[in-house]
């Protein structure tokens, strides 16, 4: 019975921390887009991002970090037999990367937070893709344990990967494309009022 006490807490916690690795750097991305607006906005802004990222990191990752872990070793506490597995070693390395990915949040947060931190929006949109195919492996391997189709989980991580980087660019292309037609439109502006 411990068991099942021990899988479902397990993925409470797991819920809760990807729903933070997920959102925590897409705050990031907002928070180095705040430094391209003007004053007062944009000190407005980067409190507001500094407070939320304290927040989810402090009172919502964290703790549901150490719970998915605390779950994870009660989990092979009932199973240590579980420790011989093949695919369970790769899990473990992926969960410690993404644990790694975690902390590194913390100093991405700290360097924000001092205006020292000189990764781009277009960068973070990058970064905000790590958690999703860590997520990805990690399910698998849950699932399919030893029997995982590694040809098959590969191309589906390539091809993932090669959307997110389509989709990445065509943000990034379409939000020039914004700004110029908005600098268009202002410069156009300004030449009638000063015209009439």
């Amino acid at each position: 019975m411990n068991y099942f006490w021990f899988k479902a807490f397990h993925i409470v916690g797991i819920v809760a921390w990807f729903a933070g690795l997920f959102y925590l750097p897409r705050l990031f991305v907002y928070h180095a887009e705040a430094y391209e607006q003007p004053e007062p906005a944009q000190s407005i802004l980067k409190n507001q991002y500094q407070i939320m990222e304290k927040r989810l990191y402090s009172i919502i990752m964290t703790p549901a970090m150490l719970l998915t872990v605390a779950m994870a070793i009660a989990l092979i506490t009932t199973e240590p037999e579980v420790l011989k597995e093949p695919w369970l070693h790769a899990k473990l390395a992926l969960v410690v990367l993404l644990i790694g990915y975690h902390h590194y949040c913390k100093r991405l947060m700290k360097k924000l937070a001092a205006d020292e931190c000189k990764m781009t929006s277009q960068q973070f949109r990058w970064f905000n893709e790590v958690p999703t195919i860590l997520f990805i492996l990690v399910v698998m391997l849950a699932v399919f344990k030893n029997n995982l189709p590694t040809d098959i989980a590969a191309y589906g991580v390539v091809c993932l990967l090669i959307a997110f980087a389509a989709a990445i660019q065509l943000y990034a292309r379409k939000r020039r494309l914004d700004r110029e037609r908005a600098l268009s439109a202002d410069l156009s502006d300004a030449g009638v009022g000063s015209s009439t």
